[in-house]
């Protein structure tokens, strides 16, 4: 019986878990100013924050096609995939058509599609989980247990630069001015896969500081979790909020990342996601 895992290339990863064979990544490709850029080791993140820099236009994602996703299904007889929310991207409803298409050849074939209700290491969190239940439990307890994992998993995060949820319409012009003008930086977070605001402050450091009491102050049973944090090109910022959280919350681990291009895309330069 061959079990096969796959997300989609919003889940961001250390190095080395990316080098992983049991874990397949199906990237999205990311457009600016109608140059496409495919999220996969290919990726660079410094060419992209320039063309993020110049463009005029907000960047887009394009998800993965349904039989993009059924190559990867091939020749396994149990199934998870996981993906960014579906409020985010077409990932998750691409992949619901692939294992639906894929089915009707393959009826025998289970496969579970996980909507993350997240991005990026919120996502990553889910995949890791599954991993270790991989082993242990059955198709059916396994999708029973990561469903209430994933119910229960929290991502905040905060954004340096503004510029792309500007240009999307996420804030409005005048939000936008009185954002710039006065240095306010929002304390973001996903609820049930749409982002919503917790708190705002003027700067970074002071909003990451919200960010730390946040964490502490709704997280569970941590000491059973992993702290996942990635940055947008600043190591230094994402290991400073680890120490600040690590010193108040006692989990089981930290995990630090460098985001891959969706998640680029959406945090821009210095943003900080974590995940836990």
């Amino acid at each position: 019986m061959v079990r096969r895992l796959i997300a989609d290339s919003c889940a961001d990863f250390t190095p080395e878990k990316k080098a992983w064979t049991d874990i397949r990544l199906v990237p999205l490709t990311l457009t600016v100013d109608k140059e496409d850029v495919v999220d996969d080791e290919t990726f660079c993140q410094k060419k992209f924050l320039e063309k993020m820099r110049r463009s005029l236009e907000c960047p887009r994602s394009a998800c993965p096609s349904p039989e993009r996703y059924m190559r990867e299904f091939e020749g396994a007889d149990e199934i998870f995939v996981v993906t960014l929310s579906k409020h985010l991207s077409g990932s998750y409803q691409s992949a619901m058509l692939a294992k639906q298409m894929y089915q009707e050849e393959h009826p025998e074939v289970k496969i579970e599609v996980v909507d993350s209700w997240s991005a990026s290491v919120g996502e990553s969190i889910i995949v890791l989980k599954l991993r270790a239940l991989f082993d242990k439990f059955n198709f059916e307890e396994i999708t029973k247990r990561i469903t209430a994992f994933r119910n229960s998993a929290q991502t905040k995060f905060v954004l340096e630069d503004l510029d792309v949820f500007i240009k999307n319409g996420r804030l409005t012009q005048v939000q936008a001015i009185l954002c710039n003008a006065l240095n306010i930086k929002p304390l973001l977070a996903g609820k049930e896969g749409q982002i919503v605001k917790l708190d705002q402050a003027r700067g970074v450091e002071r909003t990451l500081k919200k960010l730390v009491d946040a964490v502490v102050a709704d997280v569970k049973e941590a000491t059973t979790r992993t702290l996942a944090i990635a940055h947008c090109n600043h190591p230094a910022r994402a290991e400073a909020v680890k120490q600040m959280i690590m010193s108040r919350v006692p989990f089981k681990e930290c995990m630090i990342v460098n985001t891959g291009g969706v998640s680029t895309m959406y945090a821009n330069e210095g943003g900080i996601i974590v995940a836990y």
